[in-house]
């Protein structure tokens, strides 16, 4: 089964396990950029994994990881090279992923998942138990190797996260805070969910304006170096602080 850490993928693991239904490997890609409050989580999970079935979480991560991919890795494409020297930037790094150009989806998550599942199937003819809620069953691919328990059992979102609660699986609060307890550093959030890092996790906070510095300075204020089309982290550390000034007075 495939682990992402969230709600759905929780819940799908430990009912799973309380139907005593077969369990050979449990898949988790570290995309390096998770809350500490997840990266705990995710350690829980494997302890009680281990005192179930007697396996470990296998995690899957880039040899890199994020902040390498987004400032150092080598450009290899002759047209992204060319574009970069006429542009006068450097020939390292993705920069700051966009809606369009979501890198960190694709080489932290998608990419290491993906070979592993498919050589599981090919090798051991697996089947892929995949943490999709009832409410979200448009996402199912239709592959025969391919099992949506959430799906299949009529169990929501709200539901999925409900029955982490009631087993004592908190997530250590993150979704008392945020809609979803996905990376940190994400330039897709919305405005409310980063005013609430700055809020809940100033430490983190503190690291992405440093990112997001370093990636300016080597882009400029384009896509690649500025962390949301109109917002730089520094613009909105400002629109933050007045806005609790304002809220002050």
């Amino acid at each position: 089964m495939s682990l992402s850490g969230g709600k759905d993928s929780t819940a799908m693991l430990l009912l799973m396990i309380e139907k005593e239904m077969p369990i050979d490997c449990v898949l988790y890609a570290d995309t390096t950029m998770e809350f500490p409050e997840m990266e705990a989580h995710i350690a829980k999970l494997d302890e009680h994994l281990y005192r179930e079935r007697g396996i470990h979480i296998t995690t899957l991560s880039h040899p890199h990881g994020f902040e390498w991919l987004m400032l150092d890795v080598p450009m290899q494409q002759e047209r992204a090279i060319a574009r970069r020297i006429a542009k006068g930037q450097p020939l390292t790094g993705y920069g700051w992923p966009a809606m369009r150009i979501r890198w960190c989806t694709g080489q932290l998550k998608t990419h290491l998942m993906t070979k592993e599942v498919n050589r599981l199937k090919k090798e051991k003819n697996a089947l892929h138990h995949i943490g999709i809620a009832a409410d979200e069953a448009h996402r199912c691919k239709d592959d025969p190797q391919n099992r949506y328990p959430l799906v299949e059992w009529g169990i929501t979102e709200a539901q999925a996260l409900q029955i982490c609660y009631n087993r004592g699986f908190d997530f250590g609060g993150l979704y008392k805070i945020y809609r979803r307890a996905s990376c940190w550093c994400c330039p897709l959030q919305r405005i409310d969910e980063l005013r609430k890092l700055r809020t809940h996790h100033p430490e983190l906070w503190a690291r992405l304006r440093e990112m997001d510095n370093r990636a300016r300075a080597m882009y400029g204020p384009g896509p690649l170096g500025q962390f949301k089309k109109d917002w730089s982290v520094e613009r909105l550390e400002e629109r933050f602080a007045r806005e609790e000034k304002e809220g002050c007075a």
